[in-house]
């Protein structure tokens, strides 16, 4: 019994011993000491620190997206120069744009759009059609017409066919492929309606890219109906270049229908035999390179379920300088 008694008195004086540690410990510390520095000042050089921090973290990542999209721009670059390499290999598939000269044959265009893109979709070409307007006052200049619709569709194709809106292929063994082997005139001498001289390379004509570029196109010089198709000839002539004709077709002088109305339609040919156009015939200089025009309007269009663009130019001429873009009949 006072064993256990001794031993309780033990507990209490350890117990004891230990809470008055603790007192002392808290009790017993002297406060301490202020800081010796102004909070609000703190706060404000933490806050530019912060403000400082996180501007180069936001610059340095505007930084890396500008990179990511100057790589991404590259790439696109890089895949669009690629699938032309192929194009132009013959190893993918070509697209097509075919350009047709124009001004006031609306009836004719009608027939033409449909026409021509049911057939190039039975033949799985893959095709563009742009309507090349001329809204100026000048007299019809076909060449230039051309020479424009060239470029504003050559970042989009690797070959074009330059065609008459009035010239509808009525045979389907005609094709309408990509010319590798060089200028391929669709609607030859032997197969076009009304003209069969040897030279002639009028109404549809399908050239590569490159083979456009490497002639600088039509002369602008011809203004009026007519011959610019017989200087083109000798261009391509000139340039080494052989004219491929379709082969096989027993349709002749049929396979094209010619959809052109001469009393509706009258053309002008005041300049067709003037000596004024034995001197352009010998033009070799004017084409691509020099062509000026105006656009006036570009529109995205169908008729009957056919796309095709509509786009209206203002070609530039100087009457002192050209007097032939101006007609004598005014």
């Amino acid at each position: 019994m006072r064993a256990c008694n001794w031993y309780r008195f033990l507990v209490l004086c350890m117990l004891a011993a230990a809470l008055l540690g603790v007192l002392n410990l808290y009790f017993g510390q002297p406060p301490p000491e202020p800081c010796g520095c102004d909070c609000t000042q703190a706060l404000a050089r933490q806050r530019a620190e912060l403000k400082v921090f996180y501007e180069h973290e936001i610059e340095t990542k505007e930084k890396k997206i500008k990179q990511l999209a100057e790589s991404a721009s590259a790439l696109r670059d890089s895949m669009k120069t690629a699938e032309v390499e192929i194009v132009e290999e013959g190893t993918g598939r070509h697209r097509l744009a075919v350009l047709v000269p124009f001004r006031n044959r609306h009836e004719e265009l009608q027939e033409f759009v449909p026409h021509i893109h049911r057939f190039l979709s039975r033949q799985s070409v893959l095709h563009d059609i742009w309507i090349i307007n001329q809204a100026d006052s000048y007299r019809f200049n076909r060449a230039s017409l051309l020479n424009a619709g060239f470029l504003m569709s050559r970042d989009r194709c690797d070959y074009i066919v330059m065609h008459d809106v009035d010239l509808l292929p009525d045979n389907d063994q005609l094709q309408y492929s990509y010319p590798s082997s060089g200028p391929y005139h669709i609607s030859s001498p032997s197969l076009h309606p009304l003209y069969h001289y040897k030279t002639f390379v009028g109404g549809v004509l399908s050239l590569t890219r490159g083979q456009f570029e490497q002639v600088n196109g039509m002369s602008n010089l011809f203004w009026g109906w007519g011959r610019e198709d017989d200087e083109f000839y000798q261009r391509m002539k000139e340039a080494g270049m052989t004219i491929q004709y379709p082969t096989g077709i027993t349709t002749g002088y049929n396979t094209f229908r010619h959809n052109h109305d001469k009393k509706k339609r009258p053309r002008d040919q005041e300049s067709y035999y003037s000596k004024q156009i034995k001197s352009v015939m010998k033009d070799r200089s004017s084409g691509l390179s020099s062509l000026q025009y105006t656009l006036v309007s570009h529109v995205n269009m169908t008729i009957n379920n056919a796309p095709f663009h509509f786009v209206s130019i203002e070609l530039h001429c100087d009457p002192d300088v050209t007097p032939a873009c101006v007609s004598k009949q005014r």
